[in-house]
């Protein structure tokens, strides 16, 4: 057996590792694991730390929030000590500008890499940039007190960490525009409904059902799964024939493989 070995473990990010199991868990539960530069750079640090042999990364939050968004102090004058306020760097380039955005998304991209499946384990709230954390991910498991809002607009803003393209991929055009334009709570349940939620369970029994979906993850040979969430991926992207030729190309790998042809 493999030990668990912690990795990463700054800045409001823990990453451990078990063999093919990660696990990035946001540990500052005092301010409900909310969101800022430094924990965004912690995230896409954990993306470049993971082993190869990792194949599902669970993400979850310590305490009785998932994430509660962005630390509130982004939006004072002074913002974070050693950090460029946002008011900073509105007066900046637009390149500039981009830039420092683009950072940011970096903490939220590497989620959906084709190599890893990805599971958020979402307890209480998970706002803002929390709801986009969870939206990164490629599945989610959602305690029965879980509480979705994009409440960007609220504030005069945009959900800009990449929570966009899943949220209408997930729910459809008009339901995403109804849930960030108003910035309403989604709760477990509707969550599960509209699409949101892959499995809604008791809070006693989030971590349990976190771990079975990972274990029923891990059981199929790993290219098997890498190939096929890539077709999945692509699908929207491509037309119903491109899609058919893209499954026997796929297919056609897999038969090599299996056959000892492969490259």
């Amino acid at each position: 057996m493999t030990a668990r070995k912690t990795l990463l473990d700054q800045d409001g990010v823990q990453l451990t590792v078990d063999d093919a199991v990660a696990t990035v868990t946001l540990t500052n539960p005092t301010k409900r694991n909310a969101q800022s530069p430094a924990l965004w750079r912690a995230l896409a640090e954990a993306g470049r730390l993971l082993p190869g042999t990792v194949r599902v990364v669970v993400l979850k939050g310590e305490g009785k929030s998932f994430s509660a968004g962005l630390d509130r102090q982004a939006f004072t004058p002074e913002g974070f000590d050693g950090e460029p306020s946002f008011l900073d760097l509105a007066r900046g380039t637009d390149e500039a500008l981009d830039a420092e955005i683009a950072a940011y998304q970096e903490a939220f991209t590497w989620w959906r890499r084709s190599d890893i499946v990805s599971i958020a384990a979402v307890q209480g709230h998970a706002i803002g940039a929390g709801f986009q954390l969870a939206l990164a991910c490629d599945l989610r498991v959602c305690a029965d007190d879980a509480q979705f809002a994009m409440r960007e607009t609220s504030l005069g803003l945009v959900p800009d960490l990449t929570g966009t393209h899943p949220l209408v991929s997930l729910v459809g055009y008009a339901r995403a525009l109804e849930i960030c334009a108003t910035g309403r709570f989604v709760h477990a349940a509707e969550a599960e409904r509209v699409g949101l939620a892959n499995i809604v369970v008791p809070l006693a029994e989030l971590a349990a059902a976190t771990d079975d979906l990972t274990a029923a993850l891990l059981a199929a040979p790993r290219d098997a799964v890498i190939e096929t969430k890539a077709l999945l991926r692509g699908a929207g992207d491509r037309t119903y024939d491109e899609q058919r030729i893209a499954e026997r190309a796929a297919q056609a790998r897999r038969l090599r493989d299996l056959a000892g042809l492969g490259e």
